[in-house]
């Protein structure tokens, strides 16, 4: 069962996706600002990190970079997730170091498929 981090500071979306990714056999654990998500990602050694980027106390960009640049973490694929879905944030996420990118509200069947692809499935 692959463990995914979930960072999100939205409470309704926190719920709504973990539960869903659960229902899907995935087992999430969750952070609600980019320096928990940091901490988690150390602790917690997830096979895959969601992270939102509009995000409290640090934001999901520096949290990745932070992330990326730590020996014990920066092969985790991070997936981006945002409301931004311009070109230039889909740029802005990738040159951050994340690994995939997703707009918001969640497509599911979408996301699925991109965190298959990150995990090798």
């Amino acid at each position: 069962m692959p463990k995914v981090l979930l960072v999100e500071d939205n409470e309704m979306n926190l719920d709504m996706l973990s539960r869903r990714l659960r229902r899907k056999k995935f087992e999430v654990v969750t952070a609600e600002d980019g320096q928990a998500g940091i901490e988690m990602a150390a602790s917690e050694q997830p096979d895959l990190i969601l992270m939102d980027m509009s995000l409290p106390v640090i934001d999901g960009w520096e949290a990745t970079r932070r992330i990326k640049a730590d020996p014990e973490t920066r092969d985790i694929p991070v997936i981006a997730l945002t409301a931004h879905a311009m070109a230039e944030d889909r740029q802005k996420a990738l040159a951050a170091g994340c690994d995939d990118y997703d707009t918001k509200p969640v497509e599911l069947p979408r996301l699925l498929r991109k965190m298959s692809e990150q995990l090798g499935d």
